[in-house]
């Protein structure tokens, strides 16, 4: 399969870089200003890795696409997955609005995510090809009238991940909200392009990591970290 804030060589690996502390009973604890450090680390990280997705030439990003599309189908027919949570692409994202269309007529039941007010989690509402949309924030559109469903497996876009399989996303915490909450709790995949592969996104006790990263240019890339 597929930083001290400001320069990545400088925690070198000492304990600081791993930005929280585990006390006597196991709960975390972050240090206020380690935690400022890395959202600032990862506003900067974030508008270089959207400004390179940008500027990949478009053909390039369907080839990927294409192949990510392959290896999805490979991995849903692996887990039996009758319910996929997919995603409205935004900024270059992989654009797998064709493969949602293919799987819906295959008879897998799609639903795309609602996200209506910030800091909260998201729900998700089922799509088809003719679904009316309606539009949440960021104007990222939903399906004004399905049903509400509960996915087996929650396909989330990267921003950036890292290699234990924890996802840089818009910095809204919406997935990672999702993840926590939803019962039974479903497949997380992570969906990008191999070039957004980054050393590590000093993840936070919040932070979920997927289950798989899927970027098309290798076999899918299973996490490491173990989920909360």
């Amino acid at each position: 399969m597929s930083h001290s804030p400001k320069d990545p060589d400088e925690c070198g690996g000492s304990a600081p870089c791993l930005l929280h502390e585990l006390t006597a009973d196991g709960n975390s604890v972050v240090d206020p200003q380690q935690a400022r450090d890395v959202a600032q680390w990862r506003k900067v990280e974030r508008e270089r890795l959207i400004a390179a997705r940008l500027a990949m030439d478009e053909d390039s990003r369907a080839a990927q696409t294409q192949a990510i599309a392959r290896d999805l189908d490979r991995l849903l027919s692996a887990h039996s997955a009758a319910i996929v949570g997919g995603y409205w692409p935004i900024r270059a994202e992989p654009d797998l609005r064709p493969w949602m269309q293919e799987r819906h007529e295959r008879g897998t039941r799609i639903a795309l995510p609602v996200a209506l007010e910030a800091r909260q989690a998201l729900t998700f509402r089922e799509w088809h090809p003719q679904a009316r949309l309606a539009r949440g924030l960021w104007k990222i559109p939903y399906p004004a009238d399905g049903i509400e469903l509960t996915p087996q497996v929650v396909l989330a876009p990267l921003v950036g991940f890292d290699e234990e399989g924890y996802r840089l996303g818009y910095g809204g915490a919406f997935f990672d909200r999702t993840l926590a909450l939803l019962r039974p709790r479903p497949l997380a995949v992570g969906v990008g392009y191999a070039s957004s592969r980054i050393k590590t996104i000093f993840p936070q006790p919040y932070d979920i990591p997927m289950d798989w990263i899927v970027t098309g240019t290798s076999a899918p890339m299973r996490a490491t970290a173990r989920r909360p």
